[in-house]
């Protein structure tokens, strides 16, 4: 029987981690869209060393669409490059834990700079795919395409709007369980690896999404999910990025 997590393993890891970060980067119209999962149904797909996370008994799986810019290494030693300082991208996540310590576990992330795939997948151990795509913003309406160029095939139409902001959210909320998440998990040949970010709370707003027409889901063999996504948007959140450490004990 795995064990727990509690409210304080959730805050400690909002902690700014020791030692110096690599990068930083901003990200914004990010739209977070979640749907309850059976975790059977994931845990094929996880390292078993892994613990899948959930909250009242249900994992979560998400589609994040947004974009990010003055993505820059840390110290900033070096200027932008060019390919590299701005993209636009989309994740496939849901959410796991070792140690006592919650992070994201990426099914798959889309961007639009082969630059920055060579290199998520280079340094970060992380299933980055290249696609095309667009990202329209008029109002408060965002329109978003995503054509995934690499196998297995994959596209997300999605149209959005935003509307008021929320409250911060607090731990033993789902809003909380959901979004506020300081490290990644990846794995290669067998070791697993994790990477710390930092930032401050989400600065969410409520969301109403208009469409939707993804495979993204469907493309790791998954179904698609039953019932309308949790909605969550963020317009901007800067961030900094710690290098991957081992896990190997």
């Amino acid at each position: 029987m795995k064990s727990e997590l509690t409210d304080l393993d959730r805050l400690a890891v909002r902690e700014r981690p020791e030692g110096r970060p690599i990068m930083h980067q901003a990200w914004g119209k990010l739209l977070f869209m979640h749907w309850r999962i059976d975790e059977k149904i994931l845990r094929p797909l996880i390292p078993r060393e892994l613990e899948i996370d959930t909250f009242d008994g249900s994992a979560w799986i998400a589609i994040t669409p947004f974009t990010m810019w003055d993505i820059r290494a840390l110290p900033p030693f070096l200027p932008a490059l060019p390919g590299l300082s701005s993209m636009h991208e989309t994740n496939v996540r849901t959410y796991v834990y070792k140690h006592g310590i919650p992070g994201v576990w990426f099914f798959s992330l889309d961007a639009n700079s082969a630059a920055a795939v060579l290199s998520a997948r280079t340094f970060f151990f992380l299933p980055y795919f290249h696609a095309e795509i667009d990202l329209d913003h008029e109002d408060s309406t965002i329109d978003y395409s995503l054509t995934r160029i690499d196998k297995p095939k994959a596209r997300l139409e999605a149209t959005w709007s935003y509307r008021d902001t929320l409250p911060y959210s607090h731990p033993g909320s789902l809003t909380f369980f959901l979004t506020e998440r300081y490290c990644l998990y990846s794995e290669r040949h067998g070791t697993l690896y994790r990477a710390y970010i930092h930032h401050a709370p989400w600065p969410l707003h409520e969301a109403t999404l208009s469409s939707l027409d993804s495979t993204m889901i469907e493309s790791h063999g998954l179904l698609t999910p039953k019932g309308e996504p949790l909605l969550h948007y963020c317009d901007q959140l800067e961030v900094d990025i710690w290098p991957l450490e081992s896990l190997e004990s």
